[in-house]
């Protein structure tokens, strides 16, 4: 997982991670993440979001206004969650 730069500091998502066909996001004061998928949001939207994560803006405006609950599964895994939030904000 990647911690999510938020340039401006207005985001409620403190995490990514990348993978070929899926971004899986974690937002704050949500203990598991959710997947967002080619099949569940669509390859363009995924691509996209995928940029907006690694640039560290955006991400959150882009996921209300487009895909919102396009979300394949909130995933049922919190033990990376947990180690990141314990590094990065305890």
């Amino acid at each position: 997982m990647h911690q999510y730069s938020d340039i401006y500091g207005d985001s409620n998502i403190v995490g990514y991670q990348v993978d070929e066909t899926s971004l899986t996001v974690w937002f704050k004061d949500v203990v598991t993440p959710y997947i967002y998928s080619y099949m569940s949001a669509g390859a363009e939207h995924i691509e996209v979001m995928k940029i907006l994560a690694a640039s560290g803006r955006g991400l959150n405006d882009y996921i209300n206004n487009n895909v919102r609950f396009k979300y394949v599964r909130q995933a049922k895994d919190t033990a990376d969650y947990l180690i990141f939030f314990n590094k990065h904000f305890t």
